[in-house]
């Protein structure tokens, strides 16, 4: 079976050649893919240590310390969701009972489905950068925009703008509690982790209220879960999201262009990578989801190597590059990759 040429994703790219999924993975380690207990359950320890240690500094930082504090919590907050992740692709333990008991614990602070979210999450992966297919940041179409209503458009707007750092929670709580955003077969998985942190909310919720107040439940839960999303929006709109980057419809999509070429590995301070477990190294991770995280170093050096003319260009986190994803990337576009709100509009006039 042979795969026809497609054109590059991104306009500064050269073509890549007839390529099947299966060859790249083949030029990858096969170290990549070894589970490593120590190393996983380190990293358990680790996540657990700095989220305690985020809520001590949070009881007994002075006023203006509080926010540094949040951040710093957050992102080790974020750090469990990775590892979660992990548990999610079945590459945390060899046994799948292990990945989803160790998925929902971990994710139970964060009152996040795990069954809701690795099927979901399962779903982006088969389906990265196609378009009107893929549910992670799926930019909408010229014509969809403009007949949803003006409440439907100022919402699309604001979280594909500037308020990009509040669409994880939109997504968080618009797909991951309706049973019917899923198939028969896997509705009773979702309703047991439905279930799972329904429960844990209604007993750590009013406990925290009644020993903290509203400020406790304020101070200790909600400002560092905000910036746990903020990490997760940031993370998974950067991930995929670059003025170059296109969404290709089904006709034209390749699944070996998508998943290597159509994916953005950004350098993020150090302090945050490593509470994040090095989610950001992400090409590999799109390449095969059965990579550890402590691997996917390791498998990114290796496609740097063998398939690095084809990669995009590493970016490097800053607020100017957020503004340029923020400020351009909004509709979609079959010719300019994308359309920014502004060029729509002054297109219809």
């Amino acid at each position: 079976m042979t795969v026809s040429p497609v054109k590059p994703i991104a306009t500064d790219l050269p073509q890549l050649p007839p390529t099947h999924l299966k060859q790249i993975l083949r030029t990858l380690p096969k170290e990549c893919f070894e589970k490593q207990p120590r190393k996983a359950w380190t990293a358990v320890a680790i996540s657990l240590a700095m989220v305690s240690l985020g809520e001590l500094a949070i009881a007994f930082s002075p006023w203006f310390l509080l926010p540094i504090a949040w951040l710093f919590t957050g992102t080790a907050a974020t750090g469990l969701f990775v590892l979660a992740h992990d548990c999610g692709h079945r590459s945390f333990a060899k046994r799948r009972w292990v990945n989803d008991w160790v998925g929902h614990l971990l994710m139970l602070p964060l009152v996040y489905p795990f069954h809701s979210w690795r099927i979901l999450h399962d779903f982006h992966h088969k389906h990265t950068n196609k378009l009107d297919i893929d549910n992670a940041w799926q930019p909408w179409q010229p014509d969809d925009y403009d007949q949803m209503n003006v409440l439907g458009r100022k919402g699309y707007a604001a979280l594909r703008g500037r308020l990009w750092w509040i669409a994880s929670i939109v997504h968080w709580v618009g797909l991951h509690f309706d049973l019917r955003n899923f198939a028969a077969k896997d509705r009773k998985k979702v309703a047991v982790s439905i279930a799972a942190v329904v429960t844990f909310a209604a007993i750590a919720f009013p406990l925290l209220l009644a020993t903290t107040g509203l400020w406790g439940f304020v101070k200790f839960w909600l400002m560092p879960w905000l910036a746990y999303h903020f990490w997760m929006s940031t993370f998974t709109l950067v991930h995929h999201t670059d003025p170059d980057i296109a969404f290709e419809p089904i006709a034209s999509w390749n699944a070996a262009q998508a998943q290597l070429m159509g994916t953005v590995h950004c350098n993020y301070p150090r302090w945050v990578e490593w509470l994040c477990h090095d989610i950001s190294v992400h090409v590999p991770h799109h390449i095969s989801t059965a990579i550890p995280s402590y691997n996917l170093w390791m498998a990114h050096r290796s496609l740097q190597q063998f398939w690095g003319a084809w990669m995009q260009p590493e970016r490097q986190f800053s607020w100017k590059m957020m503004r340029e994803i923020v400020d351009r990337c909004h509709l979609y576009d079959r010719d300019a990759v994308y359309r920014s709100f502004t060029q729509h509009h002054a297109h219809r006039e």
